[in-house]
């Protein structure tokens, strides 16, 4: 997926200050609430909620409307609403508690298989 101006500002932004496991997911097939969805990890409450500052000052320097910011009061995880761009910083436990990827990864197609019939004893 390439990824368009504001995708790259706020994956530069999360990298600026060592984001970790940093996930980009176009969701455009699955909702119409925005296109893409960035998930990343912090060690601590402390970078969680320095990561989220900086992807939303980051944002806005780049001409994004922030809608808002919630979680920051916990630090476990902070999410940064810039309209067609949501970032989700998150400490390692409630990342795996979570598991956005997996919510917001389309399911792969299974295959269908034919069962063989038994072989016929004479």
């Amino acid at each position: 997926m390439r990824l368009n101006k504001l995708q790259k500002t706020a994956v530069t932004a999360l990298e600026d200050i060592k984001a970790r496991d940093i996930t980009v997911l176009d969701v455009r097939k699955l909702t119409s609430l925005y296109d893409t969805l960035i998930v990343a990890t912090a060690e601590s409450a402390r970078q969680v909620n320095a990561l989220a500052r900086h992807v939303r000052d980051r944002l806005k320097e780049a001409g994004a409307a922030i809608v808002g910011m919630e979680g920051e009061d916990s630090g476990e995880w902070v999410l940064v609403d810039a309209g067609s761009v949501v970032v989700h910083v998150m400490q390692p436990t409630a990342r795996a508690h979570y598991n956005l990827e997996e919510l917001w990864t389309p399911p792969v197609p299974k295959r269908r298989t034919t069962a063989k019939p038994a072989a016929e004893s004479a």
